[in-house]
C-alpha cells in the first residue's frame, strides 16, 4: 500500500475574510418577504367604517365620504344620490312654476276686481 502525504496550507483568518466571501447570499433571498397586509372581511370593514365614521372627512379627493360615494356610485353603475337629488330638483321646479301660475291668477283676479270697482264709480 502506498502512503500519501497531504499538505495542509493554513491562511491567517484576516487574510481569509479579506479574500473569500463567507456570506451565503446565493441561498438567501436578497429581500426579506414583507408580512401579509391585513385585509379585513366585508363584515370587519363595515364594523371599522362605523367606528371611524366621524373621523373620516366629508370631502376630499381620497379618503373621504365624498370619495366613497363617488367610487361606489361608479361601481354600481350610476350615482343614485344624484338621481334622487335630480328628482327633487325637478319637483321643486314644477312646484315653483305652479306657484308662479297661481300668483299670476291671483294678480289677474285682483286687477279684474279693481277694474270692476272703478267702472262702477
Amino acid at each position: 500500500m502506498e502512503k500519501i502525504n497531504f499538505k495542509k496550507q493554513v491562511f491567517p483568518k484576516a487574510q481569509v475574510e479579506a479574500t473569500i466571501d463567507t456570506q451565503f447570499t446565493q441561498l438567501v433571498p436578497t429581500t426579506l418577504p414583507t408580512p401579509t397586509e391585513f385585509v379585513p372581511t366585508v363584515d370587519e370593514f363595515f364594523r371599522y367604517y362605523q367606528e371611524l365614521f366621524y373621523q373620516i372627512p366629508k370631502f376630499g379627493e381620497i379618503n373621504s365620504h365624498a370619495y366613497l360615494v363617488k367610487t361606489s356610485g361608479e361601481y354600481i353603475g350610476g350615482d343614485q344620490t344624484n338621481d334622487a337629488l335630480n328628482a327633487l330638483i325637478e319637483e321643486i321646479n314644477t312646484l315653483r312654476i305652479e306657484n308662479l301660475q297661481l300668483q299670476q291668477q291671483q294678480i289677474n283676479k285682483t286687477i279684474a276686481d279693481v277694474q270692476q270697482s272703478l267702472s262702477t264709480l
